[in-house]
């Protein structure tokens, strides 16, 4: 029989199917593959096809906005928010809208087409989450922004419109409602049992051990226990910690292993698969310090959202989380 879950943050509630009881084997989607290194504005050579950098890491002494790099941060091309301009917020009646302030940068990870997060190495990865860490704090001395999400989207089905692979950084000028419900859950939780729920989410699972993954010293990945999709992926730092900016050095290096091994074991469970990566931060100028915890989430693209949980918010996830950790636990990386 099917199971109704709630989530224990959000209060989110998910159905896992075990009727439509669904296998690695079972979904059927596109692996990731890269084709059109030639075209690319993200390749190393192609630097005139961007906007002009706004960071780089490795040129050792190679001019600005040229080859000689191994990560670049540049301003997309095509923002859904722009830096320019002054915060408006308007109301018409019930209607309330502001002018899209905002900021939408890229981080190229790597010069080479071919190359992921899977393959790279662990100072490359490292380098990732550090160009993300040194944005977010440029970016906060704005005081027009309220949130920064830090997003992957790797292959077209996950919304990548180039292959090249890379990050986005959006800095928002309100809280997304995804976060607010998110921190919302974590403060209710600590003022109930003044204990973070991210905490005790480590706890429980590390105790329990079914929906454990992998874990090093400072990074636990989990199969949640109300999984929206199949084979959906949390990795918590252990360390309590609200902002993600401000981790230590040696965090962002064991977030780096642990994402490479986790994205290996995917890759071989799963085919390849495309994926969304969120960094899910406490919002801007919050005292969230003691009951949010920041983390990352990992969704492989395997199956669509329909008509059921647009009309009511149950996602159902063909599933369970016990089984999607076994199947990537027994993994041989």
């Amino acid at each position: 029989m099917s199971e109704l879950r709630k989530d224990p943050v959000t209060g989110r509630w998910v159905i896992i199917s075990t009727e439509r009881r669904k296998r690695p084997t079972d979904f059927h989607f596109e692996s990731v593959q890269t084709t059109g290194e030639d075209s690319c504005p993200f390749c190393e050579g192609h630097e005139g096809m961007t906007p002009r950098e706004l960071l780089a890491f490795g040129r050792n002494g190679s001019a600005p906005n040229g080859p000689g790099w191994s990560l670049r941060v540049i301003p997309n091309q095509f923002p859904v928010l722009r830096v320019e301009g002054t915060l408006e917020r308007q109301g018409e009646g019930l209607f309330d809208k502001m002018n899209g302030i905002g900021a939408h940068e890229v981080i190229i990870e790597t010069p080479r087409h071919a190359d992921t997060l899977a393959t790279l190495d662990e100072d490359a990865v490292e380098q990732v989450f550090w160009a993300c860490r040194e944005r977010v704090l440029d970016l906060k001395r704005d005081r027009r922004f309220r949130y920064m999400i830090i997003f992957k989207n790797h292959g077209a089905a996950a919304g990548a419109s180039l292959e090249h692979s890379h990050t986005q950084l959006i800095a928002l000028p309100i809280v997304p409602r995804e976060v607010r419900d998110e921190v919302d859950g974590a403060r209710a939780h600590y003022e109930a049992k003044e204990r973070c729920v991210f905490c005790d989410i480590l706890r429980q699972e590390s105790a329990d051990g079914r929906r454990l993954i992998v874990e090093n010293a400072d990074m636990t990945a989990i199969a949640p226990y109300a999984p929206r999709f199949p084979f959906e992926t949390w990795i918590l730092p252990r360390r309590h910690q609200a902002l993600f900016e401000e981790a230590p050095r040696h965090e962002y290096r064991a977030l780096a292993r642990l994402l490479g091994d986790l994205l290996r074991r995917m890759n071989q469970a799963l085919k390849m698969p495309p994926y969304n990566l969120l960094i899910h931060n406490a919002p801007v100028a919050e005292p969230a310090g003691e009951y949010y915890h920041w983390h990352v989430e990992i969704i492989p693209k395997l199956t669509k959202v329909a008509g059921f949980e647009w009309a009511t918010g149950f996602y159902v996830n063909p599933t369970a989380p016990e089984e999607a950790a076994q199947v990537l636990r027994e993994v041989r990386t």
